[in-house]
């Protein structure tokens, strides 16, 4: 049975979401359920059966007229004709999110590089080793560089599913949907673990200050390392994340959003009525996060910046439930 609900999903893949389609679709569900079992009662085989069904009711276009469909499929094919779309198979899906969590790692230890590149100086300062801690920053550096270039070159192979109109079948769909739900647990506990490491750097220095062990020269050194390292694998994960749960969202979104094959599309998405809005929430946290970091480096008050987060947190709430709204996608 679930190889005819995956091929009846693909016949309807292409059709006009509408309440009538969708009626028509339970309905061909149901003769196709009902023969099905029909069949098994005569005794045939699982597969045979299942070849049958398909061969009887697979050609939406014989049974439009039956169904009350005439119109939806005429307007599936126009759409197609005017909005041509290249079909990901399930190999190329999967390599591509495989290569997005690659680029999502490379993006982060690049961005982790930039922010620590400093940590040899403050180390080796006021030392003979001094120009060494210079050198390695620079390598540092230019390490960072040479990953944002690799994992740039390596995207430019996807930019097709960026560019230019594709879809996915039901299997694929369905496929994408259950890895990102596997994935869904470990991305949101990086989240949360760098925004966490990003708004708790502070501490250390708080806490050497507490038992007076920044009266020594070499602590101010150490705690500065120790903030930098905690902000850097905090961004670490948030860029990661970030990365790798844009690509499951971009491939569950590939299929025309008017059609029946938009199903694995947020089924509660959050949108707002002012476009405006709608494109600056979408980058809301990310956003705070950048003027979280601004605002801690450019005045070192780490000791109070940390209130940004449960201010935007309230702000976020009260926005999304005063000037957004729930679609079923």
């Amino acid at each position: 049975m679930e190889t005819i609900k995956k091929y009846l999903e693909t016949m309807f893949a292409n059709l006009p979401r509408t309440p009538e389609v969708i009626k028509a679709k339970d309905e061909l569900w149901q003769m196709m359920e009902d023969k099905y079992n029909e069949l098994i009662a005569e005794g045939r085989s699982e597969n045979e059966a299942v070849g049958i069904v398909i061969s009887e009711f697979g050609n939406l276009d014989e049974l439009a007229e039956t169904l009350g469909l005439e119109q939806a499929v005429e307007e599936s094919h126009e759409l197609m004709e005017l909005e041509p779309r290249r079909q990901l198979c399930m190999d190329e899906v999967r390599d591509f999110l495989h290569a997005q969590m690659a680029r999502g790692s490379m993006m982060g230890i690049g961005v982790l590089f930039c922010i620590t590149c400093s940590i040899w100086v403050i180390l080796l300062s006021d030392t003979i080793l001094e120009m060494i801690g210079v050198l390695l920053m620079l390598i540092q550096i230019a390490l960072a560089v040479g990953m944002f270039v690799f994992a740039a070159n390596r995207h430019a192979k996807w930019s097709y599913i960026y560019k230019e109109p594709c879809s996915i079948d039901f299997a694929t769909a369905e496929y994408v949907a259950s890895e990102k739900e596997r994935y869904s647990l470990g991305l949101k506990g990086q989240r949360t673990i760098g925004i966490l490491l990003c708004a708790t750097c502070w501490l250390p220095a708080a806490l050497f200050d507490s038992i007076g062990l920044t009266k020594l020269n070499i602590m101010d050194n150490i705690v500065a390392v120790m903030l930098l390292l905690m902000v850097g694998v905090g961004v670490f994960f948030i860029v990661n994340s970030a990365i790798v749960r844009a690509s499951f969202e971009k491939i569950l979104k590939i299929n025309n959003e008017k059609t029946m094959g938009s199903q694995f599309v947020d089924a509660q998405k959050v949108l707002y009525e002012n476009p405006r809005l709608n494109n600056l929430m979408s980058v809301y946290w990310p956003t705070i996060t950048c003027i979280y970091l601004s605002w801690s480096f450019l005045t070192f008050n780490w000791g109070s910046s940390w209130l940004i987060w449960p201010i935007a947190g309230i702000a976020h709430s009260v926005i999304k439930k005063n000037l957004g709204c729930t679609k079923q996608a």
